[in-house]
């Protein structure tokens, strides 16, 4: 474990993560991986010449547990006669206003104080405790959720912060393994406190540390955690060539035609441009951009994109007048989610199908079978040729048939919304009755509930 000081410290000088001279605020929760971080920063900082600075952000998640965390990271920059720099915020508050996940919310709170910190301490670098391990449960945590190469090539040496590109995160311990850091820390009797939450199996980082990863090395090959990060390094350099491929076209000015471009660049391309106007790029969005061109689909509340012939992603801005031929995709990833269409504002909420309950209050509402509707929906108006199977009826009728049979005006028709599935079936239709196929039903599991009102 003495090599772990030399080995940090010429990965330090190797990658150019801290120059001699430089300040840097180290991150720490007061937990083993960030406390050994501190420690080993601390021990060569007078030989480099760096200033360091601790930060430690409260995410009042643990009640006591985590004021005493933050006691003890202040006592142990005290001990070290290091300037601390706490902060704190209401992680769940802030998931709750933003109805995002508790792990989304809390990186969000704790970057934003961490930039917020390096500023104050006039530091160009915050150092982050991320390690080896961490790496192989990032992997499978975003290969579960469907992540491409960049998302499946880990976090980087470097990083520009989310919440402010003028600071640097640096990782130093990033091909260092966790049993490394516990046997410095035993060799150098360093106190840490357990966070108890590291062991509930509620979280899914956690069921993949505890569950998957031992249940794979104990059928693997021997070298398993090696293989991982072999396959994280392929991946990150490819994915630095498409990155720097996707870039260079964007910035071209006589660009070669986008439906030429191979489709990791095309996929690229469309991520770069969602994300420099501040927008999710999900696969699912991803692709419908690439294979749809001037098509719509909602990826924020009241927020529309489309491309164009050329690649280039715009913001849509629909129609109001006479009839429209738009349509809008809208995935329901989410839980809960709100968009705007036309003159309409629809949201949605998918939650257990517990109980069966008709719809009731103000605003109009429909309920149907969250799995039988599946995970995008398209919101467009009628179209001629376009059949429906209204509920209580055996088979389907010309949408055409059915609005003159129940006498709506041609000019009425044209205006109304309806929701198909992805594939194109229709389950829902303003003002009027649903499907007979998407009904809640006694084998129904999850439930989507409907509303719209005018925007």
């Amino acid at each position: 474990m003495t090599d772990l000081l030399a080995h940090v410290e010429n990965s330090i000088r190797q990658r150019k993560l801290l120059p001699p001279g430089r300040r840097v605020l180290v991150a720490v929760s007061g937990g083993l991986d960030s406390m050994v971080l501190l420690h080993l920063l601390h021990r060569r900082a007078a030989a480099n010449r760096w200033r360091l600075g601790v930060a430690h952000f409260n995410h009042q998640l643990r009640g006591r547990a985590s004021s005493a965390d933050e006691r003890f990271v202040r006592a142990t920059a005290g001990t070290l006669g290091l300037p601390c720099f706490a902060g704190k915020g209401s992680v769940k508050c802030h998931a709750q206003h933003t109805g995002q996940s508790l792990e989304m919310a809390a990186r969000e709170l704790r970057h934003a104080f961490l930039a917020q910190a390096a500023r104050q301490f006039s530091a160009r670098a915050v150092a982050l405790a991320h390690h080896a391990d961490d790496q192989v449960e990032l992997f499978f945590l975003r290969l579960l959720r469907g992540a491409g190469g960049e998302g499946l090539a880990g976090m980087r040496w470097r990083s520009p912060s989310p919440a402010d590109e003028r600071v640097e995160l640096i990782r130093p311990l990033l091909d260092v393994p966790r049993a490394d850091l516990a046997g410095f820390a035993r060799e150098h009797r360093i106190r840490f406190r357990e966070d108890r939450s590291n062991a509930s199996l509620a979280y899914e980082r956690n069921r993949i540390r505890h569950d998957l990863l031992p249940a794979l090395e104990s059928r693997a090959r021997p070298g398993f955690r090696n293989a991982v990060w072999r396959a994280m390094e392929i991946i990150g350099a490819e994915n630095e060539f498409v990155t720097e491929s996707a870039r260079r076209w964007l910035a071209g000015r006589h660009r070669t035609p986008f439906d030429s471009l191979a489709i990791a660049v095309q996929r690229r391309c469309l991520q770069l441009q969602m994300r420099r106007r501040k927008l999710a790029a999900e696969f699912s969005t991803t692709e419908w951009l690439r294979l749809r061109p001037r098509l719509p689909i909602s990826v924020q509340r009241a927020v529309s994109v489309y491309r164009d012939e050329s690649g280039l992603v715009r913001i849509w801005k629909p129609t109001t007048h006479g009839f429209d031929p738009s349509e809008l995709c809208v995935p329901l990833s989410e839980p809960a989610g709100e968009i705007v269409f036309g003159r309409l504002r629809c949201s949605w909420r998918v939650t257990a199908a517990r109980s069966f309950r008709k719809p009731s209050g103000q605003s109009p509402r429909e309920q149907f079978d969250a799995d039988r509707v599946g995970a995008s929906i398209i919101l467009r108006h009628w179209r001629p040729g376009d059949r429906f199977q209204p509920i209580g009826m055996s088979a389907t009728v010309k949408l055409q048939d059915w609005f003159t049979n129940l006498k709506i005006p041609a000019a009425r028709r044209r205006k109304l919304m309806l929701a198909t599935t992805a594939d194109g079936e229709i389950f829902w239709i303003e003002g009027l009755r649903i499907s007979e196929r998407f009904k809640l039903t006694n084998h129904t599991r999850r439930r989507l509930e409907w509303r719209w009102k005018q925007a």
